[in-house]
This record gives C-alpha cells, sequence and structure tokens, in this order.
C-alpha cells in the first residue's frame, strides 16, 4: 500500500498546476476596409429661362390689321310679356369667352392677313354702350373717338371692331341688343329665341375714318325682306326650358352657353368673310 500511494504522489507532482496554465490571447477581429466615399453628385444646372418678349418688340411686328373685340361678354336675359308690366329686363355678366371667340372667327375670315388683337381697360365701352340720355348724340364720332384712343400707336393698316348691334324683335317696337334670351308670351303660350345681333366697323389705320362696309348683295336684299316677314336670321328659336327661371342663373348654365357660342360663330362666319374679301 505504502509502495502504491507513493508512486500516486509521484505521477501527480508530473501534472503542471492549473493556475499556472495562461489561456490563449483572444484573436483581434480583422480590421475593415474602409468603404471610399461616392463623389457627390453634381445637380445638372436648371436651364436659364427665356426672357420675355417685351410688349414693345411685339407690337413692332406688322399688322395688317387690328382686332377690338367689343362684345364684353354681358349675356341679356328678357321677358316679353302680353303688355308692357310683363316685360323684365337683365344683363347677366358671364364669363363665357365670347370676344375670344370673336377674335379667333376674325382670323378665320382674314386668312393670311396678319391681325394683332388689340386690348383694351375693362370699362372702356361702358360709356358707348350706357350713354348718358342726349337728343344730338352722334355714335359714328364716339366709337371714332374711343378707337382712336384704344389703338394708340398700334399702327394697323385697318382696324375691324366687334361691338354689340341692336336689332327690332319682329313685328314689335321692342328693341334687341347684343347677345341674349327672350322669352315671349306668357305660360302654355310663350315661346323663347337666342339672339345676337352685332356690329362690324372697319377704320382706316392712319385716318380713322370710318371705310364703307361691304356692297350691297342680292343675298343683303333678301335676306332684309325676309325680317320684314318676321324671318330674323339674328334669331334662333329654342325650346322653352333653356330660359332660365332666375336671370343670375344663365351664368351657371353650360347648355346655355354652349348654344349662344354655337350661334354666336354661325352669325360671324356668315358676317365676317365679306369684310375681307379682295
Amino acid at each position: 500500500m505504502v509502495r502504491i500511494a507513493v508512486l500516486l504522489i509521484a505521477l501527480l507532482s508530473l501534472l503542471p498546476p492549473a493556475a499556472a496554465q495562461t489561456p490563449p490571447a483572444p484573436t483581434a477581429p480583422p480590421a475593415q476596409t474602409a468603404t471610399p466615399a461616392k463623389p457627390a453628385t453634381k445637380k445638372s444646372a436648371k436651364p436659364k429661362a427665356q426672357p420675355a418678349q417685351p410688349a414693345e418688340q411685339a407690337a413692332a411686328s406688322p399688322c395688317g390689321i387690328g382686332v377690338i373685340a367689343a362684345t364684353q361678354d354681358p349675356f341679356i336675359v328678357e321677358k316679353i310679356g302680353l303688355t308692357v308690366f310683363g316685360n323684365e329686363y337683365a344683363e347677366v355678366p358671364v364669363s363665357w369667352g365670347l370676344d375670344d371667340l370673336v377674335f379667333a372667327r376674325v382670323r378665320a375670315a382674314a386668312g393670311a392677313t396678319p391681325l394683332r388683337r388689340i386690348t383694351y381697360a375693362k370699362g372702356a365701352f361702358d360709356a358707348y354702350y350706357h350713354p348718358k340720355p342726349s337728343l344730338f348724340r352722334n355714335e359714328r364720332e364716339e366709337l371714332t373717338n374711343l378707337v382712336r384712343q384704344i389703338a394708340g400707336n398700334a399702327g394697323c393698316e385697318r382696324y375691324v371692331v366687334v361691338t354689340r348691334g341692336e336689332g327690332m324683335l319682329p313685328g314689335t317696337n321692342q328693341p334687341l341688343r347684343g347677345l341674349g334670351i327672350l322669352n315671349r308670351g306668357i305660360g302654355i303660350i310663350s315661346h323663347s329665341f337666342l339672339y345676337v345681333y352685332l356690329g362690324v366697323t372697319v377704320f382706316d389705320g392712319q385716318s380713322f375714318e370710318i371705310r364703307k362696309g361691304p356692297g350691297v348683295t342680292l343675298e343683303a336684299v333678301v335676306k332684309r325682306m325676309a325680317d320684314s316677314f318676321g324671318q330674323d336670321e339674328h334669331l334662333r328659336k329654342v325650346d322653352n326650358s333653356l330660359f332660365p327661371v332666375a336671370a343670375a342663373d344663365a351664368a351657371s348654365s353650360t347648355t346655355l352657353r354652349d348654344n349662344i357660342r354655337d350661334f354666336l360663330t354661325e352669325r360671324l362666319d356668315k358676317t365676317l368673310p365679306p369684310y375681307f374679301a379682295p
């Protein structure tokens, strides 16, 4: 037993003590390679805006015809009763582009002749359309002075001015002016009509004298005869449902707008071409 114990002690003395074992040093993580920075993207330069063409430069372009469209977009809603006490009249401001349409149809009638639309201040025609009462009014002179003032230094060879005109309801002494709708009669025996009355006046670009209109033709004579028998081409019969219940309702009626624009186009395309005939 003693021999075995001595042998066991000798074997244990050969083993290294646990406290003397040094743990392996931790391995450092591999160094990360720095990602190269992306070069800053240069923003493409915005194209430089082209300078607006000055009004003087535009006005310097050749001007064969200066066009003054002066219907001024009021729409008339009118009711004519069996007696004067049943009559109603209202001018309704609308935004239907009627003067824009006038200019477009003048351009179509003029063909290749260079045009320039002559603008004017809002209200420039108010005194002309709503004059003060006078026994000796000279409309031609008023319009001439107004056009001369509006034209300024435009320097056009001539000026075509489209204004609201005036006519008479056939069979009555009731005047109709400009563009509008009327209802005549009462209840189920009433009828509604669109109407378009325009005036076209041509002025000399230097003297501002009013030029003579198109010559008298057989067609014009026949038209006047037809008007005298109550067939006025300035009127277009429409369904009573198109007549607004209240005058102000006219401004929001797209159906009424489309109908009057169509009728205005028809009248202009018949009226304007003779003014540009060779």
